[in-house]
């Protein structure tokens, strides 16, 4: 295909385009819950939600299992580069293709299929896009799924790492003080004013502003807000500043990665994600946290 590939793309756009043979349509489902007496959430694989229905074609992504290091001490943190390479090309991405990602996501939330797109960015892969409103969407409006499992040709994935898209602990401990670094909290209110119990320590990382990541999609609608709309929250925040660095967070860097492809949807090309997020932050009692 030539010509980049929007971040976000429309079912439409979508379902006009679901036979060609360079469309890679990946299926990244994911599920976590927070316990009811509270504490730290349960995530677990979609495979199974993907077996029993899916957009024709796809091929399910694992981002638990596959796409994550399975040695480190937090979920979903990223896996070395040869180990995210052979399973992505085992997906068939690579030249000469273009990859679109979804999820199954409550109300059009694009959170998982956001994170794979970031990776994709991340390992140097431009032609990625997300699918607004997501699996929901698409079957609520009537379009084609299937249960038979999709399959691609071996891709030949090339590209060189784009490591500024990433941050690490420490990168963080140095931009709570700069100026010139806008961090965001994509988590709830209630956690980002301390209220919840989810992650070791409750709070949020100093001078962090809060965006909620899921505050951006009409839920009824499964559709994103117009962009004028996305502006305002994300100027309200001090994010469009193209001199500033921004860095967003949340639990474990998931739903960071929705507000950082927005952002760069929006024009702001300085973003990063904290991997470790919460998760990692909380763990460490020698990092200050806020709270209120």
């Amino acid at each position: 295909m030539s010509g980049k590939v929007p971040l976000l793309v429309d079912t439409e756009w979508l379902a006009e385009r679901l036979e060609d043979p360079h469309l890679r349509l990946l299926d990244a489902t994911t599920f976590l819950k927070i316990p009811e007496e509270g504490g730290y959430y349960d995530v677990w694989s979609g495979k199974e939600a993907y077996e029993k229905g899916h957009i024709p074609g796809a091929v399910f992504a694992d981002l638990l299992e596959d796409f994550s290091d399975p040695d480190s001490d937090y979920t979903f943190t990223l896996p070395a580069r040869e180990e995210f390479v052979r399973k992505i090309s085992e997906l068939g991405v690579g030249e000469g293709t273009y990859v679109v990602v979804y999820d199954q996501g409550v109300g059009g939330v694009s959170h998982w299929a956001s994170r794979l797109v970031w990776q994709l960015l991340f390992e140097g892969f431009d032609d990625v896009a997300v699918l607004e409103g997501g699996f929901t969407k698409w079957r609520e409006e009537g379009r084609p799924v299937t249960t038979e499992p999709g399959s691609y040709p071996r891709g030949n994935f090339v590209g060189e790492r784009r490591e500024d898209l990433f941050v690490t602990k420490e990168d963080v401990k140095k931009a709570i003080n700069d100026e010139d670094t806008v961090l965001i909290n994509s988590l709830s209110e209630a956690d980002f004013k301390g209220e919840t119990d989810t992650y070791a320590r409750s709070g949020r990382i100093p001078n962090s502003v809060h965006v909620f990541s899921a505050g951006h999609t009409n839920f009824e609608t499964k559709e994103l807000k117009e962009d004028g709309e996305l502006r305002e929250t994300f100027a309200e925040a001090g994010a469009l500043n193209s001199d500033k660095k921004v860095i967003t967070y949340c639990g474990s860097g998931i739903a960071a990665t929705w507000n950082a492809l927005l952002l760069k949807k929006l024009g702001q090309d300085n973003v990063a994600v904290y991997d470790g997020s919460m998760t990692e932050w909380a763990a460490d009692k020698d990092l200050p946290l806020e709270k209120g």
